[in-house]
């Protein structure tokens, strides 16, 4: 099956969920949804629908395309291309999912040649894309497995996504690990472990919170932080440049969390004598999913790491997400394999592994061709 033999569908964003012409979105977000049982065997990764229709839509950073194929009646699959529009100018990511039951069909195959022509006719010779795998392969066993380029994490050779990046050209460039914490059996360590830190920090920081919108006097020292999550935090081989933020980025940001229904814990470790933000973390939950929680970014500025402030602003924020949000029942993250140190901040406080995302990167000459 071909792109021209298999009807492609571009799916247009409604105005609203309840808006008239919605059907599709609505469908392909069930699809999404069984796509991650289907991986995953819970919802935990999904989106939920009104934060799916405000990150799917364009803005002055990035653009989106989704599609979508529909066989025997029903959605079978989904693609997207997404385009940086301030930074990674030469780059593209790329996304196919396929339901086990249509699969052999060769529809991934032309939903990945019609992500990739078009990404070719934007001008992007660098294509990115990820999989998905579950816990339970053994890592270590070099044989069953194929290694990421960074030598930090591998994935099983004879997944059904491996074997499509790999037939595909993709090199697998990066491993992160994805981990969940049960918050209440592990949070009666982390007094022992703030109390560590803190002696670790002396009198030369202060922790300062927030919930949603980052107060003014802070404003651009979180942009600069949140520039440096670019440059700071590993990517392996992974074509990435730098981020530019401002002010203006960051409300963007936070407006975009705010009417996807998310709600977004704050906590920052602030220099005393330089008044400079030094480390920040974020958490997020949503409405739908009271049990769960999402760590996000964490950042401790070159300069200011060595006092254990990563662990400091993480525990701050995990305590406020106790005591404001009594449900939650289980945090997930993400780190990069080989990012040692964040790990083991993670592993102290209670993650422990739920599985691993592959990183994969093809590039290709100007004239659109695998080089």
């Amino acid at each position: 099956m071909t792109a021209a033999t298999c009807r492609i569908e571009r799916l247009v964003l409604p105005d609203a969920l309840d808006s008239p012409d919605a059907g599709d979105f609505l469908e392909v977000g069930e699809l999404c949804d069984a796509l991650t049982l289907q991986t995953w065997g819970n919802l935990d990764r999904s989106t939920p629908p009104e934060a799916r229709l405000q990150f799917w839509r364009d803005n002055a950073y990035r653009k989106i395309q989704l599609f979508f194929v529909r066989q025997d009646g029903r959605m079978a699959a989904r693609s997207w291309v997404r385009f940086g529009l301030q930074e990674n100018l030469g780059s593209a990511t790329v996304h196919v999912d396929v339901l086990e039951q249509f699969s052999g069909r060769g529809i991934g195959q032309a939903l990945l040649r019609h992500a990739e022509a078009l990404a070719a006719a934007a001008g992007r010779t660098i294509l990115q894309s990820y999989t998905e795998h579950p816990a339970g392969f053994d890592p270590e066993d070099h044989g069953a497995n194929v290694r990421s380029a960074t030598g930090a994490g591998a994935l099983p050779a004879g997944a059904r996504g491996v074997r499509f990046a790999l037939k595909a050209g993709y090199r697998l460039e990066q491993v992160s690990r994805f981990s969940a914490l049960d918050v209440r059996a592990h949070a009666a360590s982390w007094d022992a472990l703030e109390r560590e830190a803190l002696a670790k920090a002396g009198e030369d920081y202060e922790l300062v919170s927030w919930t949603g919108r980052c107060p003014e006097e802070h404003t651009g020292q979180l942009a600069v932080l949140m520039s440096r999550m670019s440059t700071d935090a590993p990517t392996g081989d992974l074509s990435y440049g730098p981020e530019m933020w401002d002010v203006a980025r960051v409300r963007h940001v936070e407006d975009t969390w705010r009417r996807s229904g998310l709600a977004s814990l704050v906590a920052a470790a602030r220099h005393c004598g330089s008044g400079e933000l030094a480390a920040y973390s974020v958490l997020q939950l949503t409405p739908s999913k009271p049990r769960l929680g999402d760590q996000d970014d964490t950042l401790v500025a070159a300069g200011h790491r060595g006092h254990r402030l990563g662990m400091l602003v993480k525990i701050r924020n995990l305590g406020r997400l106790l005591a404001e949000y009594p449900a939650v029942e289980r945090v997930i993250t993400f780190n990069a394999a080989e990012n040692a140190h964040m790990l083991a901040i993670n592993v102290a406080l209670g993650f422990r592994p739920a599985g691993f995302d592959g990183e994969w990167q093809r590039t290709l000459d100007a004239g659109g061709r695998a080089s």
